[in-house]
């Protein structure tokens, strides 16, 4: 019997879903998007229950090794929502790297590395969200683009400086995004293009790099 082949998926994830498929909680699963997934699917990193956007998801197991352990850092594009105005000083902040604490016992802290930060106008394509904040109350739109990924690292930078992210997304990873997906959207891809988009050269080869850090900030 000849081995199934693997499969791709981009899913632009909705506000309040978890990024799985089994839960001992009452909550918005995976499999509750319209869209019949393949036995052993399964995401690569997760997006929180609060953030949205582009979610990958394979059959393929050796895709998070190779994302996140491959020694060459990968561009992952965020659009924030905070409340208040953002001046310049503070963005030049972002930019530079400001201290979080990382996730864990104690109280270990963490400068993050320089990013690129701009000040944006609300994108087209964001769709109207439930419990969304109110227009009539001063907010900052954001594109923060990290090549690292702590523990809500985007939710922690926006917080040190004194702005409560109201909304997160992401909006891509290299060159996959969310752009020309809606909500709850599911997009399969050929494995070709795939690894292509995410600028991984190595994917045929057996995997020997070690642990970096870059993982998934959301």
């Amino acid at each position: 019997m000849s081995q199934q082949a693997n499969r791709y998926f981009l899913v632009h994830k909705p506000y309040k879903m978890v990024s799985q498929f089994v839960s001992p909680d009452k909550v918005r699963l995976l499999g509750d998007l319209d869209y019949h997934f393949p036995e052993g699917t399964h995401a690569i990193g997760r997006l929180d229950n609060n953030s949205e956007g582009l979610l990958l998801l394979t059959t393929n197991k050796r895709v998070t090794k190779l994302l996140f352990e491959s020694g060459v850092p990968h561009q992952r594009v965020y659009i924030i929502q905070v409340e208040g105005v953002i001046s310049d000083e503070t963005l030049q902040k972002l930019k530079t790297g400001v201290e979080i604490i990382l996730k864990g016992k104690g109280s270990k802290t963490y400068i993050t590395e320089p990013c690129e930060v701009e000040r944006i106008t609300k994108p087209n394509y964001l769709e109207k969200r439930q419990h969304e904040f109110s227009d009539a109350l001063p907010c900052s739109w954001l594109k923060m683009t990290l090549t690292e990924g702590k523990y809500h690292q985007v939710r922690k930078m926006v917080a040190v400086v004194g702005h409560d992210c109201k909304r997160l997304i992401r909006e891509s990873i290299e060159g996959l995004h969310i752009i020309n997906l809606k909500v709850g959207d599911v997009l399969e891809i050929e494995e070709e293009d795939f690894f292509k988009k995410l600028k991984i050269e190595n994917w045929k080869l057996p995997i020997t790099h070690k642990p970096n850090n870059f993982g998934f900030a959301y």
